[in-house]
């Protein structure tokens, strides 16, 4: 058992597929966790849209119809001690600003977000960091950045100092494995359904289609990795269409693979283009199987550095989240 054990009562916003895996994970692993990482990890309270509930160590989740009437976040925040706030809303324009004012809420607390919500930090990036600094809370996102892909580790911290002025990605595993259907002669319609059917695609696949997805990865990895503010960011994307289908398979018969590629050049600031690009054999992106996803830190003296793989699912979000809340709480010191 790790000696030094610190007690860490989160609380968790929103209840969807990726807020009960967290949940779920946590019960299945906190020994382990605690043992490894010296963070005894509770889930204190969980918030729904309009109903919250607090949880006891030990007790049985009680039923969604005995949960109470949703009060202000500073009452949970400050009733179940929490360090961390734990964001697993939908990122859906209607839930904007109130999972902003949740996560300024709690940093200005001095209380660690975690977050797998990227809409808020789309449009409050600028504020969210002020009232972090102010307080000397963290906020991590690698939810919010590629799921299980630790892309944005490396942008965040992985890139210091190493020069890095490019970025090309694949950040949406959905498109990628579309493509490649395409590319084997299935119908546009098809190829969706399928991934639909295999828990890849969403139920509207429209932001993977049009880019919008991709586009919003790579807003958030370019804040990482130089600081551009994503409202400012531009965004030029061609998005995938029954036509993509010629191209795709035109693609393979060259022995090429079609991919919908996302680039930033720091010496074009607040610019990001997704391009249909036709990788060849050598490229990493060229050798994305099914929906992985990956992404290329160009470095003028450390060269290319890739990282990619990492599943696409409502458990590797959760992961991710996991992992980001170990690394604002977890004691710090020599090899950690």
């Amino acid at each position: 058992m790790n000696t030094y054990m610190t007690d860490t009562p989160l609380v968790l916003s929103g209840y969807g597929p990726v807020g009960q895996e967290f949940l779920a994970h946590l019960a299945a692993h906190r020994a382990e966790l605690a043992d490894a990482y010296g963070v005894n990890l509770q889930v204190a309270a969980i918030r729904a849209r309009t109903t919250e509930t607090r949880v006891r160590h030990g007790d049985p989740l009680p039923g969604r119809d005995h949960w109470r009437t949703v009060r202000p976040l500073a009452a949970t925040l400050e009733e179940t001690g929490a360090r961390v706030l734990v964001q697993a809303v939908p990122s859906s324009s209607a839930l904007r600003e109130a999972a902003a004012e949740d996560a300024l809420a709690a940093l200005r607390r001095g209380i660690h977000v975690v977050t797998a919500t990227k809409v808020h930090l789309l449009s409050h990036w600028s504020q969210l960091d002020s009232a972090a600094l102010r307080t000397g809370a963290m906020i991590r996102i690698s939810g919010a950045t590629g799921a299980a892909l630790p892309s944005g580790d490396l942008a965040r911290s992985g890139m210091r100092g190493m020069d890095c002025d490019m970025i090309r990605a694949c950040p949406n595993g959905t498109v990628t494995y579309v493509l490649d259907r395409l590319a084997d002669g299935v119908s546009l319609s098809d190829a969706v359904a399928v991934a639909q059917r295999q828990g890849i695609a969403e139920a509207d696949p429209s932001a993977d289609l049009s880019g919008a997805d991709s586009a919003t990865k790579t807003r958030l990895l370019t804040a990482l990795l130089w600081g551009w503010d994503p409202a400012a960011v531009v965004v030029e994307a061609e998005s995938i269409d029954a036509a993509a289908a010629a191209a795709a398979a035109a693609a393979s018969e060259g022995g090429r693979r079609l991919r919908a590629v996302a680039s930033a050049r720091r010496d074009d600031p607040l610019r990001i283009r997704i391009r249909l690009e036709a990788t060849e054999p050598g490229d990493p992106l060229y050798a994305l199987v099914g929906p992985e996803k990956a992404a290329v830190f160009g470095c003028r003296q450390a060269g290319d550095i890739v990282v990619s793989g990492g599943r696409s699912s409502p458990i590797g979000a959760a992961l991710a989240m996991v992992k980001d809340v170990i690394d604002v709480t977890a004691p710090r010191g020599g090899f950690r």
